[in-house]
């Protein structure tokens, strides 16, 4: 495989918790809403399932389907855009979602990537994903998020 026809971002962060509260955190819909600007997933959460990313009113943001599931280890879902033509005319990306416990802390490691040369897709997760896991890890730690709907909106 020629390595310049793929396109990858990967972003990895320390929270201090546990394996079993992150995990709940990304697989709880209540929760992901709070860190999240208001989306959530749609799913049940086992391998083989399908999963929808829903934008606050509802509305289909993101698609696909749940590859490997892993409590409280690992997640890998094929994921596709769904609301911007020229993202989902790209197909179908991996995203791998890694918790590793790391002393008194949880190592995160997201990986997204597509058999694809400079992929719009992953340029346009690669500025949401540093976004979504600074208000995770604030979440984790002190009860509050880092960054409002707001503040998201002004960063585009």
């Amino acid at each position: 495989m020629n390595p310049t026809a793929n396109s990858s971002f990967v972003y990895v962060t320390f929270i201090r918790t546990t394996p079993e509260k992150l995990w709940a955190a990304l697989t709880d819909p209540a929760q992901m809403k709070e860190y999240w600007f208001g989306m959530h997933f749609e799913t049940e959460w086992k391998k083989g399932a399908e999963w929808r990313m829903l934008f606050p009113d509802g509305k289909v943001a993101d698609t696909g389907e749940i590859v490997e599931f892993d409590p409280p280890k690992r997640i890998l879902l094929r994921w596709r855009n769904e609301f911007r033509p020229e993202l989902k005319a790209e197909g179908y990306a991996l995203c791998t979602i890694d918790i590793e416990p790391y002393g008194d802390a949880v190592r995160l490691s997201i990986a997204h990537t597509m058999e694809r040369a400079e992929s719009q897709f992953i340029q346009a997760v690669s500025g949401g994903w540093p976004k979504i896991l600074s208000n995770l890890k604030s979440l984790l730690e002190t009860g509050q998020i880092a960054l409002t709907q707001r503040d998201h909106s002004h960063g585009r």
